[in-house]
């Protein structure tokens, strides 16, 4: 198999094209990524306003579960 020597430069170029392309003829999977990191977001703020730093037993966790 032959390889092919090309420049920095050159792949720099070829990547930015394929992700302008990519992201171009589907636009969703950068919309679903974005929607994704917003929930990721959302879901770490939620936990960090929960987080009282009290906690409680396993037991009681387990029963109210089974209510």
């Amino acid at each position: 198999m032959e390889g092919h020597n090309i420049s920095k430069t050159e792949l720099k170029e070829l990547i930015k094209e394929a992700l302008i392309s990519t992201l171009t003829e589907r636009s969703d999977l950068l919309q679903h990524a974005v929607s994704e990191a917003i929930l990721d977001m959302k879901l770490g703020l939620a936990m960090e306003e929960g987080d009282t730093g009290e906690y409680c037993d396993e037991k009681h966790i387990i029963s109210k579960l089974a209510d």
